[in-house]
């Protein structure tokens, strides 16, 4: 603590300005000198330093243009009243020797504030090094307790005994997973309504518990950032009816995520149709880098078609079977046997894709693709903006 006087309390520090040359005794006099008997004989500075109620009075003093300038410094075990008085008691000095003075307080610092400061600040130190030293042992303990204690938590749930936490029926919302690791991991950090598609053995088909609670429940699928947890998830959206999708950062197992890395992942969740249309997205660029266009001749049907809301169902030999208004070609395309192209001016849906696969259609071109869940094999699916572009590159 620097030496500092241990019965001190507060500390007075003052500015002297002096208008001669002066030494620190002839400050320390006028100081004694020109406060006697001002405040009483209770707060008589002389007593007061007789008893150790004022430590010693400092003075640091230096020499500028004929001038003395310097500090005073007075630690005082005093109350706070009693001291601000002897503060502005020294502020009376107006004469040290023959030469005028001007003494002003420029603060009274309160001792045991900083010896506070100083404990707290070494508390942490101590603190740290107790932990560095200590706590990595007992944290361990501590994780070993609660990896017992959660897994104990873990429960079987419904007919294929599926590994879940014990808040599944009892909350509105489910988290599913893949295996019971994921389980142990979320209900470590307190998410309880969480289930898993299967055991440590890997999962062979969606179980019909999970089918159901996703029926019920607002449903999470909490998968892998891997390629197995991408191949999961789209099973799981053939056959369950899913609302959010959650991800773990690429590369990474829902398993050994922490508890701040688990909360980030599910609110960053998106919705199963933000899902589905990242993932057309992606399908379409690849098909288009490796499946073949349809003729050059398609683009004159694009521009012919182009602000018409008319749709033309063609043959293998691009020939038109069938010119009909967009409204009227779902109908249309169920009463035909069968139909290799459809150029029309609308948007590409879910609907009508299944119909034209079901017809063997191969060939869809539209003015742009909705949110589509399903793209049947050998169905190839272009914008009128994309065979527009790729015929002007011919």
């Amino acid at each position: 603590m620097g030496g500092m006087p241990s019965i001190s309390k507060y500390v007075i520090y003052a500015h002297i300005e002096v208008e001669g040359i002066v030494d620190k005794p002839d400050v320390i006099g006028a100081i004694f000198g020109q406060t006697e008997g001002l405040l009483g004989p209770e707060l008589d500075l002389r007593e007061l330093q007789k008893t150790g109620r004022i430590g010693r009075i400092q003075v640091e003093l230096e020499t500028r243009g004929g001038r003395s300038i310097g500090r005073i410094v007075i630690p005082s075990s005093l109350d706070r009243v009693e001291t601000a008085l002897i503060a502005a008691a020294i502020e009376t000095v107006d004469k040290v020797g023959p030469y005028n003075a001007r003494v002003q307080v420029e603060r009274i610092e309160d001792v045991r504030s900083k010896k506070r400061k100083w404990i707290v600040e070494r508390a942490k130190e101590l603190l740290l090094k107790w932990e560095r030293e200590e706590a990595p042992d007992l944290r361990e303990l501590i994780e070993e307790v609660m990896r017992g204690v959660k897994a104990a938590e873990v429960v079987k749930y419904g007919p294929e005994g599926l590994p879940a936490g014990p808040d599944v029926d009892k909350s509105s919302t489910v988290i599913i997973v893949e295996g019971r690791a994921d389980v142990i991991n979320l209900v470590r950090h307190g998410y309880r309504n969480v289930i898993a598609l299967g055991g440590a053995t890997g999962i062979t088909k969606i179980p019909k518990t999970i089918i159901e609670l996703c029926k019920e429940k607002t449903a999470i699928a909490f998968v892998d950032g891997d390629r197995g947890g991408e191949l999961i998830l789209r099973e799981l959206l053939q056959v369950a009816d899913i609302d959010f999708i959650a991800r773990a950062p690429p590369g990474r197992e829902v398993e050994e995520l922490t508890a701040k890395e688990i909360a980030k992942c599910l609110k960053n969740k998106i919705s199963v149709e933000e899902y589905l249309a990242g993932v057309e997205r992606g399908r379409a660029r690849a098909i288009a880098k490796v499946v073949a266009y349809p003729p050059k001749e398609i683009a004159d049907y694009v521009k012919s078609l182009m602000g018409t809301l008319e749709a033309l169902i063609l043959d293998e030999n691009w020939k038109v079977m069938e010119k009909v208004p967009v409204k009227d070609l779902v109908d249309k395309l169920q009463s035909i046997d069968r139909a290799h192209a459809i150029v029309f001016d609308g948007i590409v849906t879910q609907r009508l894709v299944d119909i034209a696969s079901s017809k063997g259609v191969e060939f869809i071109v539209g003015v742009r693709v909705g949110t589509l869940s399903r793209h049947p094999e050998g169905l190839k699916i272009f914008t009128f903006k994309e065979v527009l572009s790729e015929a002007s590159e011919k």
